[in-house]
């Protein structure tokens, strides 16, 4: 009888020990990663971005030789400061709920007289006009940075984006029959060396939409949360959304409304 009571005790014992070398290499490698992402920080490349984006607001371009100082981005035209923390809304003018980019491409349109296919059907990540966009973002993002997310709920097709964009995040589909929330929707998760936020609550600071654009080290791109939304599809096996489409506007609606009193640090820099 003793004897199985030793067994016993050991084999807590040995339990426990086991229980803590996983919990101590879990720390250890979180302030692995802590270290890494702050060595990243020095020198971030979305500043090349920033200045592009920048100059390109005040560039007359296009068939109609005109600047973007005239965009309506959500505050009254050529306003920049603190739009980027209430994308996306209702527009009246497109009678659409659009996101920064979205937005861009219709004021790149409307105002200097560019061709939209060019930008959205047949346009690449990283080429063309469709890079110009991403640049654009970039600087009108950082134009917000340390700001808190407040997205409007006022109008109807706003509410209803919220709706559609909270289905989407939580509808399984493709060939993993995965969705959003599979890797979103719940606590201490990660993938490798890579955390997945709580999306479908308030994610804190600087994470989830509060961090995008940002700079993929990996890629050596300048990624904006369209650019990251369309990839989540192709992980997850779905058949990959158009750039500014409704539905990925919706999931910044819901994202961005979920995340309300968040931080933004765009722009920011990833692995």
């Amino acid at each position: 009888m003793k004897r199985r009571n030793k067994s016993a005790v050991l084999a807590v014992a040995a339990a426990m020990a086991l229980a803590m070398g996983s919990a101590m290499a879990e720390d250890s490698t979180s302030a692995a990663i802590d270290e890494y992402r702050q060595m990243l920080q020095d020198g971030n490349p979305a500043e090349l971005f920033e200045m592009d984006g920048e100059a390109l607001w005040t560039e007359a371009r296009g068939p109609k030789g005109a600047t973007l100082e005239a965009c309506d981005l959500g505050k009254g035209p050529g306003v920049t400061e603190g739009v980027f923390v209430e994308l996306p809304r209702y527009f009246e003018d497109t009678d659409k709920v659009q996101d920064l980019e979205s937005r861009l491409v219709t004021c790149m349109v409307e105002l200097q007289g560019l061709d939209r296919a060019d930008i959205v059907e047949n346009g690449k990540w990283g080429q063309g006009e469709r890079a110009n966009v991403t640049a654009l973002a970039t600087w009108i993002a950082s134009q917000s940075r340390g700001m808190s997310f407040n997205l409007p709920q006022d109008h109807e097709e706003e509410r209803l984006a919220y709706e559609v964009g909270k289905r989407v995040f939580f509808q399984r589909g493709g060939q993993y029959d995965f969705s959003c929330a599979t890797c979103h929707g719940q606590e201490n998760i990660r993938i490798r060396l890579q955390e997945l936020p709580y999306l479908s609550k308030d994610p804190g600071d600087g994470v989830g939409i509060a961090a995008w654009p940002a700079y993929r080290v990996s890629s050596g791109q300048m990624w904006t949360m369209q650019h990251r939304l369309n990839d989540c599809f192709r992980q997850q096996r779905f058949p990959e959304p158009d750039f500014v489409s409704d539905v990925t506007v919706a999931l910044g609606v819901y994202m961005g409304v979920q995340a309300k009193g968040a931080k933004s640090i765009a722009s920011a820099i990833k692995r």
